[in-house]
């Protein structure tokens, strides 16, 4: 994914950003696009998404476009509007608004291309560790374990953590799969947020 040099800046969030803006740029200036990516109808966009608009009929408004950390976006013509918290179905009939004083009834097509914002990292003793979409808002730690495969046999099932920043600070919240497995202390399952690290020693 042409945005993966984000994902890998940790602590460095503005860079990563800054080169995702850059690598917009360029792929719309080249005329080159991302595949489109499958999401359900309901995800809400977040910052450091990337949406492709086009406009019927107007070859010069088709752009790539990055939901930047105030979760606004600019686009010719419609100027700066918010982006993040919408659906890309609200977002296009924002588009379409804005448009309409400069372009009679514009047909807007607006489709997600990343969402490097909404993503969960999985890493130590499990069989596919890596970096999932979040694409809902009520994926548990329990699923997401499952996305990433499983447990290995020599994994730690008590010691399981999932880091989270709040306000700025490191978190760790203890997850023990063993319990919850069991059914037991389930209020430890926790649906994840975006940017989640879960650790499995």
């Amino acid at each position: 994914m042409f945005l993966e040099t984000r994902l890998r800046c940790w602590g460095r969030p503005f860079l990563g950003v800054r080169l995702g803006m850059m690598l917009v740029f360029l792929l719309t200036a080249l005329g080159l696009h991302a595949e489109e990516i499958s999401v359900p109808e309901s995800y809400r966009l977040k910052s450091g998404d990337i949406v492709a608009v086009s406009v019927w009929q107007e070859p010069g408004l088709e752009q790539l476009v990055l939901v930047r950390p105030d979760g606004g976006i600019s686009f010719p013509l419609a100027g700066d509007l918010t982006a993040a918290g919408l659906t890309v179905g609200e977002l296009s009939a924002e588009l379409k608004q804005k448009l309409k004083k400069y372009i009679s009834d514009p047909v807007v097509t607006v489709t997600l291309q990343e969402i490097p914002g909404n993503r969960i990292y999985i890493i130590g003793r499990v069989n596919k560790p890596g970096d999932f979409p979040l694409v809902t808002r009520d994926i548990s730690v329990m699923q997401a374990l499952a996305m990433a495969g499983g447990l290995t046999p020599f994994a730690d099932e008590r010691k399981i953590k999932v880091l989270r920043k709040i306000n700025g600070k490191e978190q760790s919240i203890s997850f023990d799969y063993k319990q919850v497995r069991k059914g037991q202390n389930l209020d430890q399952n926790i649906t994840l947020q975006a940017g989640d690290v879960i650790v499995v020693p």
